[in-house]
């Protein structure tokens, strides 16, 4: 398996300890997908835009739908971040 360092929330700074802070607030935690792309913040905020863009925005699947067909998703592509 490969190896990525990953930012632990107390070791950030700047935008990445905001959206860190931001992270803890709304999920209680900082998910490891998050600290994988910590190494570059401005990417972290576009990929969280992202995810806020096809996970949370009004759709014809329900939130229930989308999250599972993110795991099934997840799961074929072997990916257990």
């Amino acid at each position: 398996m490969a190896y990525i360092q990953q930012t632990e929330p107390e070791q950030a700074d700047g935008l990445l300890k905001k959206i860190f802070d931001d992270s803890i607030a709304r999920a209680g935690r900082v998910w490891n997908i998050v600290k994988l792309t910590g190494i570059n913040p401005r990417a972290t905020r576009a990929h969280l835009g992202l995810y806020a863009s096809v996970m949370k925005r009004d759709n014809s699947l329900s939130p229930r739908m989308r999250e599972a067909l993110a795991v099934v998703v997840s799961r074929v592509n072997e990916c257990f971040y």
